[in-house]
């Protein structure tokens, strides 16, 4: 199972990182210190994450319960980093307008997916 997920781990671990790191790491980057930028990295992000988790799991998704369950998983996931900053970081604060950024993404990513799979599944059974 971890060895079938691993970009997905890998991903996860990669948003911890910059959802928990100093806000002075970031403070190199002046051309996009903007706040509108910042829930378009979210938004891609979490499209990214969601996106990962489809690629990976796509043979085992039968219904788009199961695909809107898995979203949860990200969706799940950006919360609690949205909680850790609040508590775990002193220069970095919770945002609920950063959880409705990666809620953009994620729908963004399932609705790809759900527009894009009738032409993969009809050319795999061609």
């Amino acid at each position: 199972m971890v060895k079938k997920n691993i970009f997905s781990i890998l991903l996860a671990l990669i948003i911890l990182y910059l959802s928990l790191a100093s806000s002075e790491t970031f403070e190199k980057v002046r051309y996009f210190n903007s706040s509108f930028f910042d829930k378009i990295v979210h938004s891609v992000m979490y499209m990214g994450f969601m996106s990962v988790i489809i690629f990976e799991n796509r043979k085992s998704i039968n219904s788009n319960l199961q695909l809107f369950l898995l979203a949860l998983i990200p969706f799940v996931y950006g919360i609690l980093m949205e909680l850790f900053q609040l508590t775990l970081t002193t220069s970095r604060s919770a945002s609920f307008y950063d959880v409705i950024a990666n809620a953009a993404g994620i729908l963004t990513s399932l609705l790809f997916w759900l527009w894009i799979k009738p032409h993969i599944t009809g050319k795999i059974r061609s």
